[in-house]
């Protein structure tokens, strides 16, 4: 505990640093009243909505896991299952790869073949033939999401005017080269294909749970009272705001944007138009930062309009797609389905240990407690 005599002097401190930091408040007050003329109110409209999201290992909480196996499972928010598959760290990338090249039903295989490439190191330089970090089956996991993505849009027959939401933005550094750049174009010819052709719209947006722009700007935006109570609201992000940010341009630069002063400028990573969205009508409901396909920027109405009722009926987080949150529990490798997961582990454990010493393993498996330590807390 601080000293009680000492407390004056940090206060005093406290308002010494804060006033020498007080221009840098002034700078993002001054960001976000440029917002101001960007700045337009939702009205409601009416579509389908189909969003996906993957478990992750975190979902896979395994008392005993000595390979560290992760379950990668996409599923849509009307519980179907888009993508299944375990991965461990110690995984054979270049057989894992050929493995979704070589399986037509493979919606991972189907990019991979469309993009022209022949291995997951082709595909992103975070999983080469013999990985050094054991992170990668993270990166492996998003490329599933962009998989089903992709299939979602071009190899899909939508009835009605769908509108497919992503969790997390439309922007991705993974990809090697200009592959997300080819996979955008290919997405926005089946767009335009749908709407041409059968007079349907499939409209694509990601959302962001968290978002360094929002983190940036959630104080000034309420000081400077960007979204005034009683409607919901969203603005456009200019390229200058989101430049600050990010930094890179070929995270932020529009993909149809080609007057590049360098390779670094160069759009190979954004296919998507950045806008800020709260969907509630109080100034202390959530502002999320969302991206819409960027041909589709000038309809933001529509989708906007058309993802309100879904964001408005969000439980059991307040205001934010309700289809995201349903994807999300089917998602979810947990009771019933994470007992059956944790049996066939132990179970194909079991059969690689001799059989002479399968009772010492069988013993060590009902004795095992995955964290000792947390038996302090009973």
């Amino acid at each position: 505990m601080f000293d009680l005599a000492r407390i004056p002097d940090i206060q005093q401190r406290i308002r010494e640093a804060t006033a020498r930091d007080s221009r840098l408040l002034d700078g993002v007050l001054g960001d976000v009243r440029t917002l101001r003329a960007q700045v337009r109110p939702i009205q409601p409209r009416h579509s389908s909505a189909v969003s996906l999201v993957a478990s992750d290992g975190g979902n896979n909480q395994l008392r005993f896991n000595p390979f560290t196996l992760q379950v990668v499972r996409i599923v849509d928010s009307h519980g179907v299952e888009m993508f299944l598959d375990v991965v461990s760290p110690s995984t054979d990338t270049v057989e894992l790869g050929r493995r979704h090249l070589d399986d037509p039903h493979s919606v991972l295989g189907t990019l991979m073949r469309d993009l022209g490439v022949t291995s997951l190191a082709e595909l992103t330089p975070m999983i080469p033939p013999r990985p050094r970090f054991a992170q990668w089956p993270a990166v492996f996991r998003d490329l599933c999401e962009w998989a089903v993505l992709y299939d979602l849009v071009c190899y899909r027959d939508w009835g009605t005017n769908t509108l497919i939401v992503r969790d997390g933005l439309l922007r991705s550094r993974i990809f090697a080269g200009d592959l997300f750049h080819a996979m955008y174009e290919r997405m926005w010819e089946a767009i335009a294909f749908a709407r041409r052709r059968w007079k349907r719209d499939i409209f694509l947006v990601g959302i962001a749970k968290r978002s360094e722009v929002v983190d940036r700007y959630r104080l000034a935006m309420s000081i400077a009272d960007l979204f005034p109570t009683g409607h919901p609201y969203y603005a456009a992000v200019p390229y200058e705001l989101q430049r600050k940010i990010y930094g890179r341009a070929d995270y932020i630069r529009p993909p149809d944007d080609t007057d590049s002063s360098g390779d670094e400028d160069v759009p190979r990573h954004n296919m998507g138009a950045m806008h800020l969205v709260r969907f509630g009508g109080e100034s202390g409901d959530p502002v999320w930062t969302v991206d819409l396909l960027h041909p589709q920027r000038d309809r933001a109405q529509e989708v906007f309009g058309s993802l309100l009722y879904d964001a408005q009926s969000g439980f059991p987080m307040p205001y934010y797609p309700l289809s995201l949150q349903e994807a999300d529990q089917h998602a979810q490798v947990a009771d019933f389905d994470l007992e059956i997961l944790q049996d066939s582990l132990e179970d194909a454990v079991r059969e690689h240990i001799d059989p002479e010493r399968r009772h010492l393993f069988d013993a060590f498996n009902k004795l095992y407690v995955s964290d000792v330590a947390a038996r302090r807390y009973r």
